[in-house]
């Protein structure tokens, strides 16, 4: 039986959720409002059209093969009718009925549904500051704010911008300004690291690094008091610590969830926002879905609602929608959450829980820390690439893995393989024993991933007892009060320039020289051994136990690791 679908909302999920519906019922009909004039576009690469590694802002709106998706496309194309500058302000359950206005004229009007899709997406979030709107400060939300961020630079108007945040967005957009444009960019972060909660700090700290070596400065653990301006325009952005000059500011806080019309229709919403929904996406009204930025989920690791605001979980949550409006029975389990984000010449990606979200989530967890070649050691273009590895320590369950490296899909290609697995619980030995494809362009015959998962073994055995850089950091650091020894276990030639810079305090014996140098390594000081990526070192740790030292600690990632954590040796 024909029926009539009403949408609220047009940039991702409800495009996806009225395509695929119409496809399975095309004698019904659907239609969709947006209050904006702009619909169907994708957000994500807005930062990438302000670095002008996308050409145009139209293409942010067009289809693969460069048809625009406007009214007239998703009416001719599609199937689909869309009212555009209309907002929906009232849901009637009872009636089944959604009551719009005209963002132009103040009309009202009553649409009648037979079912309906809130994919009211989000909005930035506003911080509520003085000056927050000076011409000048801008959010990344739509292509329109792309193109009026864009052509002030390009008019020479900016030649220092301030960036507030300091994940996804505020990164993508530093990159932007300073790579391309060469402008003075700056971010304030109120934590202590970029990519809070996402990321361990040691690898933040090697993102870091890697963006100041480009450029980019970073403010941490300040908090923005103000945006101050003159003639309206912005000049300077005041933090409890400094004042920043600024031409230009974009806040990247976070969003907020478009919730409010579900919660005023008496909705399931989350006490911070955010339709909850079944597997099926399916609100607490079964004639009602919702989906996309909007929506909260299940976290298929912890088993605890979610919130994840990408565009990839739109698109598919949207098909699952667009198939059970048509009778279908098509699940959304939830999400491991997964990402990846690019800044200059590297980037960082990861699955699952960092080490700071696995233990608020009350796992006993523990992570170890990897540098390895992404491709054979004898194929001639190689790269270093750093994976950590979260694991609960008394389920040996894998709970996520993040890493840093190239901008190739090397890294991310592993990071994929361990999502698709994750919300099986896998443990360490499903991923110690994991068959990934091999050819030395590729992979190493023993791949990155295998050998991560045997560090995290050897780890909980215990026979593997060690520091990533920033461990190491404390002990240098320390070194003074702390007595630790340090050994390098490379050979001669590699260690003499550490041992003529630090003479008395970092000392070399080669790892295959071990058992015949023993007298020079003392067994009543803490001993602190050290490679170029771990390997050697570790083979030294249980060379060392085996004779009887109790205090070896061995750095994991090396001398690759400390070098990219930025430790002054």
């Amino acid at each position: 039986m024909s029926q009539h679908i009403v949408i609220i909302g047009g940039v991702a999920l409800g495009p996806k959720a009225a395509c695929r519906f119409k496809r399975l019922e095309p004698s019904s009909r659907v239609t969709m409002v947006d209050q904006s004039a702009l619909i169907s576009y994708g957000g994500c690469g807005i930062p990438y059209y302000v670095s002008g590694d996308v050409s145009d802002a139209s293409e942010l709106c067009t289809t693969s093969f460069h048809m625009v998706r406007d009214v007239d496309f998703f009416r001719e194309v599609k199937g689909v009718d869309v009212r555009t500058l209309t907002r929906a302000t009232r849901i009637d359950r009872e009636s089944k009925q959604v009551h719009l206005t005209d963002v132009t004229t103040g009309e009202e009007s009553v649409l009648g549904y037979d079912k309906l899709v809130i994919a009211t997406g989000a909005s930035p979030r506003r911080l509520g500051l003085p000056g927050e709107d000076l011409k000048g400060v801008s959010y990344v939300c739509n292509p329109d704010d792309a193109t009026r961020i864009r052509e002030g630079i390009s008019k020479g108007e900016v030649g220092k911008a301030v960036i507030i945040g300091a994940g996804f967005i505020g990164l993508e957009m530093a990159e932007a300004f300073a790579d391309m444009w060469g402008v003075e960019t700056t971010v304030v972060e109120i934590t202590g690291q970029i990519m809070p909660r996402l990321v361990s700090p040691a690898l933040a700290t090697m993102g870091q690094r890697h963006m100041e070596e480009n450029g980019v400065t970073f403010h941490f653990g300040e908090t923005v008091k103000a945006i101050e301006g003159e003639d309206g325009r912005v000049t300077r952005v005041v933090t409890d610590k400094r004042t920043l000059e600024a031409d230009a500011v974009i806040i990247a806080a976070g969003v907020v969830p478009g919730s409010d019309i579900a919660r005023e229709a008496g909705l399931e919403v989350h006490p911070r926002g955010g339709v909850i929904v079944d597997e099926h996406m399916r609100t607490s009204d079964p004639d009602i879905y919702a989906g996309g930025d909007c929506a909260i989920v299940r976290n298929l690791i912890t088993g605890d609602q979610a919130y994840l605001p990408l565009g990839s979980m739109a698109n598919r949550q949207g098909r699952v929608i667009g198939t059970n409006l048509a009778g279908g029975d098509a699940s959304f389990d939830g999400v491991v959450g997964s990402f990846v984000v690019k800044f200059f010449e590297r980037s960082m990606a990861g699955t699952g829980l960092s080490l700071e979200g696995a233990r608020a989530a009350g796992f006993e967890a523990m992570s170890v820390l990897l540098i390895q070649l992404d491709r054979a050691h004898f194929y001639p273009s190689k790269e270093l690439m750093t994976l950590e590895m979260v694991v609960d320590k008394p389920t040996r369950r894998v709970l996520g893995v993040q890493g840093f490296g190239s901008t190739r899909d090397a890294m991310v290609g592993r990071i994929n393989a361990v999502a698709a697995i994750l919300k099986y619980a896998p443990k360490v030995e499903d991923i110690s024993n994991m068959e990934l494809a091999y050819s030395p362009p590729f992979a190493s015959a023993m791949d990155i991933l295998n050998s991560l998962a045997n560090l995290a073994d050897n780890a909980l055995r215990g026979i593997n007892r060690g520091v990533g850089p920033d461990g190491f950091k404390r002990l240098w650091d320390a070194r003074d009060t702390d007595g630790c020894f340090f050994l390098d276990c490379r050979e001669a030639g590699d260690a003499d320039p550490y041992i003529e810079r630090h003479p008395g305090e970092w000392h070399n014996v080669p790892q295959g020289q071990i058992y015949d140098r023993l007298a020079e390594i003392p067994k009543d000081r803490p001993v602190v051994l050290v490679c170029n990526t771990g390997a050697r070192s570790y083979e030294a740790q249980v060379m060392l136990t085996e004779k009887g030292y109790k205090d070896v600690t061995n750095v994991q990632g090396g001398m690759a690791a400390i070098k990219n954590y930025g430790v002054d040796l």
